[in-house]
């Protein structure tokens, strides 16, 4: 696997994992006692922190990252072993 692979896959755990962490430790107007602005949604984060997110999804990515680079290495799951469909019942 050359390093562009690497980086290119790297980067796409990234992103799923940075979604994937949004939603946890984000409180609402309503639960944090603040008063919310007209035209405000009632699901409108009160208290969004991104570089906690950000951390949050470099630790996940990395810890995925590294089990799936580390299957393709090793060969613990291959295509072989997963079953094929043959288009058929």
């Amino acid at each position: 696997m050359n390093l562009y692979a690497i980086f290119a896959i790297y980067f796409l755990m990234w992103v799923v994992c940075a979604f994937v962490m949004l939603p946890f430790g984000i409180r609402t107007p309503d639960e944090t006692g603040e008063v919310m602005l007209k035209g405000q949604a009632d699901s409108a984060p009160s208290n969004f922190r991104p570089g906690r997110v950000a951390l949050r999804a470099t630790i996940l990515a990395t810890i995925l990252f590294g089990l799936y680079y580390a299957n393709y290495v090793q060969g613990w799951v291959t295509a072989d072993m997963l079953p094929k469909y043959s288009g058929t019942r």
